[in-house]
């Protein structure tokens, strides 16, 4: 049998192997909870700490849709859950609702209490209806006349009809129309039109102060201009935002009937169960007792909050103000000796090349694919894709390579969550183009970043590959920190073959020499690097690994790592987000050190390093030590084989090892402990490492 042991305000598990571990989704919320300490922190500039909030606020919508609505499933069969997962979903929904209270109540502190008063400090005011004069109030009115009035259908809501549907994460007004005279108030329901409108209006400027207002409060400010047909001396609104339900209920089977299937779930996603009812704290009780009474919604997903919903709009938060409201902007650096301006077979046919991003520019990966769509030797390019830009320049180099008679091979991944509808979109583009496009293999997401280009020289085939750790997304490659390889190695690029040969089939093999593929070879391998490690320190040789990652769930992986914490290997592990093993616990975990980085860019690369009796291996990847990743997804992890960009890794891994300045401590008690105070000199690893690469590339 399980038990619990709380510390503070986390909840340790013991599994019947008696590993301890932090509950995942109490992990997760210490993982947003950071991101909220950098929101918080006024040494970041402070439209980017607005920008944190709406990180944080996005990060919950999405915890809240995913996660707590399977904990919701399990618990409708809470004592066969607790066999299934290890742990009791409903305690767990509790304390997550304890804990999401308390973020909320820091997030509202800081918006309100914090940043307002500081922008006011820089001549920046974010005003509400109330706080408008007379000619910025006949600005908003005729802004909403000429731009809002048209999007908006206000709902009146009848008490023997059904309640209408909310549309999840969609921003509404309930509004109370109120006559003195009467007992009977009548109600309204408006949706606040973000899709089709900033959310963000800039009014005129006066002696030099700038006033930002929302469209809710210019809303909130003209709604007597909507009900006028109605004899009320009263009118109240207040904003709620439903976050529903969204995992997709799909057939499994894989077919040409899949993008039909997967098109009708994702119409059904919009209409999911509630999860959480977001409201205004400043709403009347008997508002919210009268729409709680209308949805179906347990007391676990009543949320309070501020006036405004949906603060993941804030990211486009406009800077009115001096630059130095911002981060600057730092220019891409070059990659040494690797020139845009020459072909980039011809450079990587010569020696690897290492992209690292957003340090280094995503533009040598477009190059790659414009040069391989135009270049008559090449003759076929393979591809996996995961997340896509917007505007994708990748798909775009696709294209033409198939209009320009290469064989495109294509797996883009319909399953990739809240990117299925672009996925459906760019499945089209494609096909329509020739490109030939595989959608994927039953039960499993191909999660994999790889690319492989083959090409006709002296009349033999000659492959170059990309690997990466990180999505080919030229935007994302703007603010994610990942790494991106070139290579003509055959030992890796003989391996990539057999493995798009089976993905092409939808089968998969064994037998990789080089390469750490999911998920049939993924968990034995590392097990058998971990293993060697802990030969070596029993056998009194040195023996560490250090493992950089975004998240750390899988209880396998972790019971391995406190072996090898007892047998003496020294264990550095960098986890930017979900952490459930615990470090520094007496028997599991003395040798174990955990910290995380979160700073103005995402760290998203995965790292391992074993130590390997002083012959260091070093291998990239695209998986998290998650079991969905290690065994429910196309993962490939790859060796660095070159002795110049092993060495180019292990500096960037030792810059965020010394982090004093945004690294966290992660351990027992989840309370995001800065790692300050150590040394003398403060080391930040995002700009430590943009001035070593600058360095670098300086270098002959």
């Amino acid at each position: 049998m399980q038990s619990w042991l709380e510390v503070g305000t986390v909840y340790l598990r013991y599994m019947p192997k008696n590993i301890p571990l932090i509950n995942r989704e109490i992990s997760w919320l210490s993982f947003n909870d950071r991101v909220l300490q950098e929101a918080a922190d006024k040494t970041v500039p402070l439209i980017e700490r607005i920008r944190f909030l709406a990180i944080f606020s996005s990060n919950l919508d999405e915890f809240y849709r995913v996660r707590v609505a399977t904990l919701n499933r399990l618990s409708k069969i809470n004592t066969k859950a607790k066999e299934l997962i290890g742990y009791n979903p409903k305690k767990t929904l509790t304390q997550i609702k304890s804990i999401v209270v308390r973020h909320e109540r820091k997030f509202n502190h800081l918006f309100e209490d914090d940043i307002i008063k500081e922008l006011a400090q820089q001549k920046i005011f974010i005003i509400n209806e109330q706080q408008l004069n007379v000619s910025r109030g006949q600005f908003v009115k005729n802004y909403f006349q000429d731009r809002i009035l048209s999007t908006l259908v206000p709902v009146m809501l009848n008490p023997d009809e059904p309640f209408p549907e909310l549309r999840d994460r969609g921003i509404y007004f309930l509004v109370r129309l109120t006559n003195s005279t009467r007992d009977k108030s009548r109600y309204a329901l408006i949706e606040v039109p973000t899709d089709d409108l900033d959310r963000f209006v800039v009014l005129p400027e006066t002696n030099q102060l700038k006033y930002v207002i929302l469209v809710d409060d210019i809303i909130r400010y003209c709604l007597d201009e909507m009900f006028f047909i109605f004899d009320f001396d009263k009118i109240e609104a207040f904003s709620i935002q439903l976050t529903r339900d969204a995992e997709l209920d799909l057939d499994r089977q894989v077919s040409e009937k899949f993008i039909d299937a997967l098109t009708k779930s994702l119409q059904k996603r919009s209409k999911g169960k509630p999860m959480r009812l977001l409201y205004d704290t400043a709403m009347p009780l008997e508002m919210l007792t009268y729409l709680v009474d209308k949805l179906d919604l347990s007391v676990d997903g009543l949320i309070p909050g501020n006036r405004y919903h949906n603060f993941k709009d804030f990211i486009a938060f406009p800077n009115v103000g001096e630059p130095e409201l911002e981060y600057p902007k730092t220019k891409p650096l070059p990659v040494r000796d690797l020139h845009t301006g020459e072909s980039i077979f011809a450079q990587v046919a010569k020696r690897d090349f290492l992209i690292n991003l957003p340090y280094q520019s995503f533009d040598y990966i477009i190059h790659f694919l414009r040069e391989a769509a135009i270049d008559p030797k090449v003759k076929e390019i393979s591809i996996t894709l995961y997340r896509l830009a917007e505007n994708s320049r990748v798909i775009n180099a696709l294209i033409n390579a198939s209009r320009n008679g290469k064989k495109v091979n294509c797996l883009l991944e319909l399953k990739a969550r809240f990117d299925e509808q672009a996925n459906i979109y760019w499945t089209s583009r494609l096909e329509e183009e020739g490109v030939m496009v595989n959608y994927g293999i039953p039960d499993y997401k191909v999660h994999s970043k790889i690319c492989l280009v083959k090409r006709i020289e002296k009349g033999k085939s000659v492959y170059y590959a990309n690997l990466a750790t990180g999505n080919f997304n030229e935007k994302t490659a703007r603010l994610y920190c990942d790494h991106s390889l070139f290579t003509v190695n055959t030992d890796i690029t003989k391996e990539l073959v057999k493995l798009f040969n089976g993905l092409q089939k939808k089968v998969f093999s064994r037998g990789y020499k080089h390469l750490i593929v999911s998920p049939l070879e993924s968990r034995n391998k590392l097990y058998s690097l971990i293993d060697s490690e802990i030969k070596d320190a029993k056998a009194g040789k040195q023996a560490y690994m250090i493992l950089k990652m975004n998240s750390l769930s899988d209880e396998g992986m972790i019971a391995k790592l406190y072996d090898a914490n007892n047998a003496g290997v020294r264990i550095q592990l960098i986890i930017r987000g979900m952490c459930c093993l615990i470090p520094g616990l007496e028997g599991y975990s003395e040798r174990i050190t955990v910290r995380s980085v979160v700073d103005k860019y995402l760290e998203h690369a995965r790292v391992w390093i074993f130590g390997n009796n002083g012959k260091e291996l070093i291998y990239l990847s695209s998986a998290d030590l998650m079991s969905r990743n290690i065994d429910h997804r196309v993962e490939v992890g790859f060796p660095i084989f070159d002795k110049e960009i092993r060495q180019e890794i292990r500096d960037i891994i030792d810059i965020q090892l010394r982090d004093n300045t945004k690294a966290r401590e992660i351990n027992q008690y989840n309370n995001n402990r800065y790692l300050r105070g150590r040394l003398r000199t403060s080391y930040r690893a995002q700009t430590d490492i943009y001035s070593y690469l600058k360095y670098k590339n300086t270098q002959s």
